[in-house]
């Protein structure tokens, strides 16, 4: 159950294991411990969201295994991750205003509990409109990506949320690679232990990431707490739900520099969504690897998510010190620009050893570019944050969406047009070449410490970022 803070009987103050500022929020950040409430809910978050990765991305390594049996036509397949991604998208829509009404900790287990049996449902598939269906409903567990970034923003202040958003959100997309490693081996352990054939091993692989997904929808109810003193519901009467559900959501979406963040985001984490969609297919059908090595290959790409996110939080914070959100949007560019790079380079490599080494160092920057989003995203909007976060994570399956459609159209079963297409990263490179010059406005303060900014953050923050953008020339 949630513990409240003890009081210093001589203030009167609630005193806490990590330091705070004036709002409770921690000003530290220690992932290896499980102090209350703030680092308790950052271990609750991170490890939910990583239950929901496992889950939604536990199909893509026993594909080629659904597809012989269900028949699927490549078409078919790309409609499935299409329609996942059209899921999300949806799910994310609402996400935003649940957390706003709600608090994190209720939408979150609400959205994991509701969707395990949905994944539990995938057994039942028997044919390709059904499957198109499940993997529809399947994104909608992704959501919980908002519940988590707006959980830690509020326990995290602003000088630690980059890193505490980057690092939940890094360790959470681990899931994406471990659920690529270990589906496969599940299904294999299903034949030898039980004797069962291919087309029951497959649908039983299922229930274990249906049940884990579970077992951490409890844990936060159980255990979660939605801000440093108490639940959501009872620390605050929210000004938010007094202005009412559409006001809420329409003040985040009218805020044009949440959607040039969303545009930034797609090119990022929307390109890592995809490539962890479509990796193992393409290692398992272009170097002939059967399905046990083609997941192993592609769980590196997910599990560099380790480090490799954080990281782009721990550049954007130190950055942010000497720099301002200057030092943080230049930042962001660079190594945007250089995953484009790599992405592109990707596409031409035409050894497996080559494959895996740039596909290594790509993960590095792309997931890295996505931790350096998260470093600025709590600038663009203090008053609607979480719809504000609502509309640039959508963004990302905007692109993700746009990235899966370029890849069914050019099918990477087919030699000659993976040729032309350099395989599944060309309609990439040409997001990253269009989306990349951000230039920090000459108004934006660059003074020490970036917690300056809050000032006037609703006001004159990124004025012209949306410009640069969106249109990249002088």
């Amino acid at each position: 159950m949630p513990q409240h803070p003890h009081h210093d009987s001589s203030s009167g103050e609630p005193h806490f294991p990590l330091a705070v500022d004036a709002d409770y929020k921690a000003t530290e950040f220690r992932p290896f411990t499980a102090a209350r409430p703030h680092m308790l809910a950052f271990h609750l978050a991170w490890l939910n969201l990583f239950a929901c990765f496992f889950s939604t991305f536990s199909i893509p390594p026993l594909l080629p295994i659904i597809s012989a049996d269900l028949n699927l036509s490549p078409s078919d397949m790309g409609l499935a991750g299409s329609a996942s991604f059209a899921g999300s998208i949806l799910s994310r829509f609402l996400m935003g205003p649940t957390c706003d009404l709600l608090g994190p900790r209720v939408a979150s287990a609400a959205l994991s509990l509701l969707t395990a049996p949905i994944i539990l449902a995938t057994s039942l598939v028997s044919t390709p409109n059904t499957f198109i269906a499940v993997r529809f409903l399947f994104g909608f567990s992704l959501a919980n990506f908002v519940s988590n970034q707006f959980w830690m923003t509020s326990m995290f202040s602003p000088n630690t949320v980059a890193v505490a958003n980057a690092v939940a959100a890094g360790w959470a997309n681990v899931g994406s690679g471990v659920t690529q490693l270990l589906m496969p081996l599940i299904y294999s352990l299903t034949m030898s232990l039980f004797n069962v054939p291919s087309s029951t091993a497959w649908r039983l692989a299922f229930i274990v990431p249906a049940l884990f997904q579970t077992f951490t929808g409890i844990l936060v109810l159980a255990f979660g707490q939605d801000q440093p003193l108490g639940n959501y519901t009872r620390t605050t009467s929210s000004p938010k739900g007094k202005k009412g559900l559409w006001k809420v959501l329409l003040g985040g979406l009218g805020n044009y520099r949440g959607w040039v963040m969303g545009a930034l985001y797609a090119a990022s984490f929307g390109v890592e969504l995809t490539v962890d969609n479509v990796i193992a297919g393409y290692f398992y059908e272009r170097f002939g690897l059967d399905v046990k090595s083609a997941g192993s290959v592609a769980a590196c790409f997910g599990m560099a998510n380790v480090f490799s996110r954080p990281l782009g939080g721990v550049v954007s914070d130190r950055m942010g010190k000497r720099f301002g959100v200057r030092g943080r949007l230049w930042a962001l560019w660079v190594v945007q620009t250089v995953a484009g790079f790599l992405c592109v380079l990707l596409g031409r490599v035409d050894t497996l050893v080559s494959s895996v080494l740039v596909m290594c160092c790509f993960s590095l920057f792309v997931q890295a570019a996505s931790g350096l989003v998260f470093g600025v995203v709590p600038f663009v909007s203090k008053r609607c944050m979480t719809t504000t976060s609502t509309g640039w994570s959508s963004g990302t399956r905007q692109g993700l969406a746009f990235e899966k459609l370029q890849i069914t159209r050019s099918n990477i079963r087919n030699d000659r047009e993976r040729r032309n297409d350099r395989g599944c990263c060309h309609s990439t490179a040409v997001v990253f070449g269009h989306k990349q010059h951000v230039e920090a406005n000459k108004h934006i303060p660059h003074g020490p410490n970036d917690d300056i900014m809050f000032s006037s953050c609703n006001l004159d923050l990124l004025p012209s970022v949306g410009r640069h953008v969106l249109w990249p020339f002088p």
